[in-house]
């Protein structure tokens, strides 16, 4: 057993098995957001939620945004489980969830609590960390195992 690799990768991790995290992550959410969108799209009903929600926030042209936010779902999430254009497309993700959390997932939160419960509760929702999770992305790029990777190494030789 090799004891300082073992205490390394505790305390640092390893670079040797980043890319595979950032495929695992990548791929996950992207698949996640493409069936959300194409449900939302392609499902005889799938945009009334999403209308409903608009309405409700009181957003302009609900029912063409509604078919806005579900087309960048799915392309969106398309395109970054494949890893292609995966920097736009997160940050149309981000946006389209950062939008989310501003119309709908803050009012769910309780009322009159502290700072730091008001904090924690926000961290809780699936929006947020969502919008992490892009910006992280957005960040360490698509990785390796993507389109953007292969489509780099042509155009930039």
């Amino acid at each position: 057993m090799d004891w300082k690799w073992l205490v390394q990768f505790a305390l640092l991790g390893s670079s040797d098995l980043e890319q595979y995290a950032i495929l695992l992550v990548r791929v996950s959410i992207g698949l996640f957001f493409a069936i959300s969108g194409a449900n939302k799209l392609f499902v005889a009903g799938g945009t009334k939620p999403v209308y409903d929600t608009l309405v409700k926030a009181k957003v302009p042209f609900p029912r063409q945004m509604a078919y806005f936010v579900a087309g960048v779902e799915f392309v969106g999430g398309s395109l970054v489980t494949v890893g292609f254009l995966s920097s736009p497309a997160c940050f149309a993700l981000l946006i389209d969830m950062t939008v989310a959390t501003l119309t709908s997932s803050l009012s769910t939160l309780p009322k009159g609590l502290s700072p730091l419960n008001w904090f924690d509760d926000l961290l809780y929702l699936p929006e947020v960390l969502y919008v992490l999770f892009f910006f992280w992305l957005i960040c360490a790029g698509p990785g390796k195992f993507s389109v953007d990777y292969w489509l780099a190494g042509k155009l930039l030789r």
